[in-house]
């Protein structure tokens, strides 16, 4: 594939690099080991010979290399000649950075384009380019807190938060066994069979149906911090409450979806289904469950969410010396903010793969269903 638009990115990124080449040095006098006119130009050096290349009529891939290389090691250079030089950057420093970056959109930008025959060439972009537009957020932020000077308790970077994950690591999967492996799953599994089996009785009682579903309405819009508490009265402060706390906040969800995906389908569906003489089971597991999977995915993928959050938040309000809410209640009175930081990442990912799995687990048991099939293609 070929490049047929000029690249605005790669003429600003030139433009910027001009404007800090006229600007250097691009540290503070006050810099112990400021960076050298050398290192300078091969920031530059590494910005604006991938933005002219960009230019050029290079194929897609080829194209993206260059752009990749160029951006990631105008980063690299950046934050390691600020190293050790905190808060000494000059507004230079801050431009080519905004370069490096741009041409990394750029690199994004290109690949996106790509049309690729082969499914493993579609499949590694489409996890390399959300994890390149990942790597830019980490990047922008080590780059701006080091630059700037930002106070370590105010937004430590992410190297001091992945030092501290690396240091604190049987504490992390404590606290991950105690919330995650206990409350959470339990909670979840609970929570969304519960809301599940009370869905179908629902669909079957029509007395249940209209008057269950406003008090579930209600009852979803209750705040967590005032559930929280009552569950840790009701149920102590082991992973129990905190499980409870999951079951309410997964139950509704997983009941409205269902309901709702149960009368997803046609009255023409249904209508054949009664001239085959299909009973009430027969016409739920045939048509009225398939059709009402994509609802039913749905309430699992944010119940996903949920249940995470509502396991940390009550942990808030009760818990052993273990967990994830308690670690960090307790050291963000103690001001250790990078371990705070290091419990939020752990969650963070955790969710993440949580909510990845499930989505997995839908695109492998509802590929038949037109939104699937649509976002394939």
């Amino acid at each position: 594939m070929m490049n047929s638009k000029p690249s605005w990115q790669a003429g600003l990124a030139l433009v910027l690099c001009a404007v800090a080449m006229a600007t250097v040095p691009i540290l503070t006098a006050e810099a112990t080991a400021p960076m050298s006119s050398g290192m300078t130009s091969l920031v530059v050096g590494l910005i604006a010979l991938p933005a002219v290349a960009s230019f050029a009529m290079f194929s897609g891939l080829a194209s993206a290399a260059v752009l990749f290389v160029g951006a990631h090691g105008a980063a690299w250079l950046l934050i390691s000649g600020i190293a050790g030089n905190e808060g000494t950057a000059r507004m230079p420093y801050f431009l080519l950075l905004a370069a490096a970056w741009l041409l990394a959109w750029r690199c994004v930008a290109v690949l996106s384009a790509i049309r690729p025959v082969s499914t493993q060439v579609r499949t590694l972009l489409r996890l390399l380019i959300p994890a390149i537009f990942g790597a830019w957020i980490l990047i922008i932020w080590e780059a701006v807190t080091r630059g700037a000077g930002v106070p370590f308790i105010l937004l430590p970077p992410p190297s001091a938060i992945a030092a501290r994950i690396g240091n604190s690591l049987p504490i992390l999967l404590a606290d991950v066994r105690q919330t995650i492996f206990k409350a959470v799953l339990f909670g979840y599994i609970v929570g969304c069979a519960s809301g599940f089996a009370v869905a179908i009785l629902a669909d079957r009682v029509p007395f249940l149906r209209k008057g269950l579903l406003p008090i579930g309405n209600m009852v979803s819009a209750l705040p967590i911090i005032g559930v929280a508490p009552i569950m840790v009265i009701w149920f102590g402060f082991e992973w129990q409450s905190k499980a409870a706390v999951v079951i309410i906040m997964t139950f509704f969800p997983m009941l409205v979806n269902t309901v709702a995906g149960l009368a997803a389908s046609g009255h023409m569906e249904r209508d054949l289904m009664r001239t085959y003489a299909s009973n009430y089971w027969q016409t739920l597991f045939k048509l009225r469950l398939p059709a009402a999977a994509p609802f039913i995915f749905n309430a699992l993928k944010i119940n996903s969410t949920l249940a995470l959050i509502g396991a940390i938040v009550a942990e808030f309000f009760g818990t052993p010396i273990v967990g994830m809410g308690f670690r960090i209640s307790t050291e963000i009175g103690r001001m250790n903010v990078d371990m705070v930081w290091a419990e939020i990442a752990v969650a963070a990912l955790a969710g993440s793969v949580f909510y990845g799995v499930v989505a997995l687990i839908e695109r492998a048991t509802t590929f038949w269903h037109p939104s699937v099939r649509g976002g394939r293609a």
